[in-house]
């Protein structure tokens, strides 16, 4: 009896296959498709100088969902003379955020604190959508850079230098941390969030 049903239902789907293939809206979407076919996906700005600027560059990069294959944005590829600005704006921001006094900073990672813990769910979801990980695992990953910035409000301390005397005779030894000028973070795709909010907080914070 159940081989017999069975035989019924392969029969069933052979009938149904001409139907299926002539169908009209039929279609699978590809991680290779081009993005011109799909619905017009945002275009990532440029942040520079304290502003979103969008880029001159006719070169992008597909963000694609792994669930859907859809793009869901596009990160242009940032031209020379734009990554020049970025870098000659930090360097122009760089002497008043070094003479700026330590409570003054910590009061700016508690703001980013309150930003990252009110849009905890928006970021996990974008997580998600950008780079596949389950919802519970991209929350973690928000978290865990929430836990680096709670760590650089408190980092005030670590900013001290250290003073022994006596380490030979009339020789006294002594540390100064200084800020170092402008950096740049390469951050992995597998933690998008975590690893950012441990570049940031801590270098632009504490040093």
């Amino acid at each position: 009896m159940f081989l017999r049903f069975s035989l019924q239902r392969v029969k069933n789907l052979r009938a149904l296959r001409p139907q299926i293939l002539s169908s009209t809206n039929f279609r699978f979407s590809t991680a290779t498709e081009s993005s011109l076919n799909q619905r017009n996906p945002p275009r990532v700005p440029n942040l520079i100088g304290g502003a979103f600027i969008d880029s001159k560059s006719t070169s992008t990069i597909d963000v694609i969902n792994p669930a859907t294959q859809e793009v869901v944005s596009q990160v242009p590829l940032t031209t020379n003379e734009e990554f020049k600005a970025a870098v000659a704006a930090a360097k122009q921001a760089f002497p008043s955020w070094r003479n700026t006094p330590v409570t003054t900073r910590q009061r700016i990672m508690f703001k980013l604190q309150e930003f990252v813990r009110t849009d905890m769910d928006k970021l996990a979801k974008n997580i998600t959508t950008e780079q596949g990980k389950t919802l519970k695992d991209a929350h973690g990953d928000v978290f865990r850079g929430l836990e680096v910035v709670e760590h650089a409000c408190g980092m005030a301390t670590l900013q001290m230098g250290e003073y022994v005397p006596n380490v030979s005779s009339r020789t006294d030894t002594y540390s100064i941390r200084e800020p170092l000028g402008v950096c740049a973070g390469i951050c992995p795709f597998n933690f998008p969030a975590m690893i950012p909010l441990l570049d940031v907080p801590c270098c632009s914070y504490v040093w």
